[in-house]
């Protein structure tokens, strides 16, 4: 079914549709291909999502070390308080992605940027580690909304033509994040201790007002909406559908979960997956336990690895630009697969060598890589998913793919470092994982680029 027949059934906007188009930004972004100053606003509030993302879960990593000095605890017993958050964080994968099919993406972001920028500071005052954890999970909770939430906004308002830089660009921002939470680790944290440098991005809880004020509601979003209320209605009058309605009907009555494994949508479910699960199991490793590998493997001070981490951060934002680019520009396939393999090369050479100097250029060099695959892989499962099951699908396969990268397959890293005194074989599983993403995304995941989102499957 065409993009114009979804738009306009029986050329009439239906009634949200026509509520919506009351404000300018929302009729900014409606016709769906020329960039406006609202599309500007939609990618700056996305971006500014993620680099609060970045900035909050990387500070945790960072001051991972201080924390376990702190609390007197060992690598098993924190790794399992991490565990118990991610496990509580995960349900927000879901449900904040459940919540936008049915309400819309606009406020929920913005409730979902506020919960998690004004828990950071309970967090920073947590007496106990048992209460530390207890707040980190409400953390998780929010945290993880940003995951589909932003992105789907993204994609349902900006023109297909640019869809993949701008996310990708968006995404980039998480890498800035991660700069400035080295930043606020190496000063902060240093001078006057982790507490002081956690209740540091609360002060982000202003970014909700910007997004609520400025960014409008999918109209992907509201002319799915539409859509099923006038056939609903259309039946409740015993009016006759055509073939199209009748089909798209049928698909969205079902609760989502099921409809991603009906035959039009299962082949998307299986690559979003495995993109979505190889993505988390190669970042688990990095991202909890690379400050730790670098401060008591290598024997960096908190502000070295710190400003490794600054550089680590900015090296991987022009990565995930140049990602955005060759997707948009190349192909999807492309930009992904170069990706994988310059990372999958120089973090292989990084985990070989003792050499001080060669840490630091071999480490920025696989960060461009490593980094950079996250911009074709929220691009690829933002948009390989119809609109009426967009959320609660991008919720299913990101909170599968959690579950097995950042709960789950921790538990392999750290029975490989106790085993072997090192986090070194932990780390070579990743350019593993990496050789083995591209093998599967050069034979499985099909071409988007610049295609409509309903070119794509309605």
């Amino acid at each position: 079914m065409s993009n114009t027949a979804v738009e306009k059934a029986d050329l009439e906007l239906g009634p949200l549709e026509q509520k919506h188009l009351q404000y300018a930004n929302f009729r900014a972004v409606a016709n769906g291909t020329e960039v406006t100053k609202t599309h500007w606003h939609i990618a700056l509030a996305n971006g500014l999502g993620w680099g609060f993302d970045g900035m909050s879960s990387s500070m945790f990593s960072l001051i991972s070390p201080l924390i376990i000095s702190e609390f007197a605890l060992d690598v098993p017993t924190y790794r399992s308080g991490l565990q118990v958050a991610l496990l509580v964080g995960i349900t927000g994968l879901y449900c904040w992605s459940w919540l936008a099919d049915r309400y819309g993406r606009r406020t929920l972001l913005a409730l979902n940027i506020a919960l998690f920028s004004l828990m950071m500071p309970v967090v920073a005052l947590a007496p106990t580690f048992a209460l530390f954890i207890a707040g980190l999970s409400v953390v998780n909770f929010a945290l993880n909304g940003e995951w589909s939430l932003g992105s789907m906004l993204v994609a349902e308002t900006w023109p297909a033509r640019l869809r993949g830089r701008v996310i990708s660009i968006n995404r980039a921002t998480w890498c800035l994040g991660v700069a400035l939470a080295g930043g606020i680790t190496g000063i902060v944290a240093a001078s006057w201790g982790w507490r002081v440098a956690v209740m540091v991005p609360g002060m982000i809880a202003l970014l909700a007002i910007y997004v609520r004020a400025t960014c409008p509601e999918s109209p992907y979003w509201v002319r799915a909406r539409d859509r099923k209320r006038r056939i609903a209605k259309a039946l409740s009058a015993g009016g006759a559908l055509s073939d199209d309605d009748q089909g798209w009907y049928a698909k969205a009555g079902r609760v989502s979960i099921k409809q991603m494994f009906m035959p039009d949508v299962l082949p998307a479910t299986l690559v979003a997956l495995f993109v979505a699960c190889s993505s988390c199991c190669i970042f688990g490793t990095v991202g909890s336990w690379m400050p730790y590998y670098l401060s008591v493997e290598k024997h960096w001070s908190t502000q070295e690895y710190s400003a490794f981490y600054v550089s680590w951060g900015i090296v991987g934002f022009f990565g995930l630009c140049l990602a955005g680019w060759l997707a948009d520009g190349i192909g999807r396939r492309v930009g992904f697969i170069a990706m994988l393999v310059e990372g999958a090369i120089f973090i292989t050479l990084w985990v070989f060598t003792d050499n001080h100097i060669l840490l630091w250029l071999f480490g920025l060099a696989w960060s461009f890589g490593f980094l950079g695959i996250w911009g074709p892989s929220t691009t690829l499962t933002t948009e390989v998913f119809p609109t009426r099951i967009r959320g609660g699908a991008n919720g299913v396969v990101w909170t599968i793919a959690y579950l097995v990268g950042f709960v789950l397959w921790p538990f392999v890293t750290v029975a490989l470092q106790q085993s072997t005194g090192s986090f070194a074989l932990a780390f070579l599983c990743i350019p593993v994982f990496m050789i083995a993403m591209a093998v599967g995304v050069w034979m499985a995941v099909p071409e988007h680029t610049g295609k409509d989102l309903d070119a794509i499957i309605v």
